[in-house]
């Protein structure tokens, strides 16, 4: 089985190599990961360590513009050719180490999605910021609500489905807000979804943190705009 792991990065020098090196790792005999790397014009020396090091991903994709990470999440489906995919941030906070209990779902369920909720007793997490999580709690209790289901942390980093279930071209929303148009979609088109517990280390916003609490408003609205209209 293939799966593709798509890697949005944006000045990201300080941690690529290294997150590229756990995520090849995570290699199985029953699953091959096709890595895709999708610079977003960054301005660091991201791209030059991409290149010195292009054994450690299958394809790199470089944009001549910054599209922000929806749409670099976008250009890496367009290329994607795995059964599920799967999303990775280039920095350091989510571990693929947890890729493995993702795998262990996806052998025994064949599921359409699984979801690494970093609210599930996870083995450890990076206590930060208290309106982070407030706000996470209110978009997922807001998603809950009007889909009708019980997920715990809709906007962790690790979410995985099947790739026939999303059509990229189709993806309207090129900001934060695209997890919620592609989570949306997925539950209203399938049944079998998971969540599994996994470890998080957030970052602060001094050591690069980009997503921020204004973030959280175009979210709520694309969740109650992909379920009413």
């Amino acid at each position: 089985m293939i799966i593709s792991v798509i890697i949005p990065t944006f000045n990201e020098e300080k941690t690529i190599v290294e997150i590229l090196k756990k995520v090849k790792k995570q290699n199985k005999d029953d699953i091959n990961l096709e890595v895709i790397v999708v610079d977003d014009c960054s301005i660091d020396n991201s791209n030059e360590l991409l290149k010195q090091n292009s054994n450690l991903y299958t394809k790199l994709i470089e944009l001549d513009q910054n599209l922000g990470k929806g749409g670099a999440i976008k250009e890496g489906l367009l290329n994607a050719t795995g059964e599920y995919i799967l999303f990775q941030d280039a920095d350091l906070e989510y571990d693929p180490k947890d890729f493995k209990k993702i795998f262990k779902v996806i052998n025994k369920f064949e599921p359409d999605l699984i979801i690494g909720s970093r609210f599930l007793s996870p083995e450890y997490t990076v206590v930060n910021y208290f309106f982070h999580k407030i706000g996470n709690k209110v978009i997922t209790f807001l998603f809950n609500l009007l889909y009708n289901s019980t997920f715990t942390d809709i906007y962790s980093c690790y979410l995985c489905y099947k790739r026939e279930l999303i059509n990229p071209s189709l993806l309207k929303s090129m900001g934060w807000s695209q997890q919620a148009e592609i989570l949306g979609t997925i539950v209203k088109s399938s049944s079998v979804h998971y969540e599994v517990p996994i470890s998080y280390s957030g970052r602060t916003f001094e050591d690069g943190k980009k997503i921020k609490a204004r973030h959280t408003l175009g979210v709520i609205w694309m969740i109650i705009k992909k379920r009413l209209f």
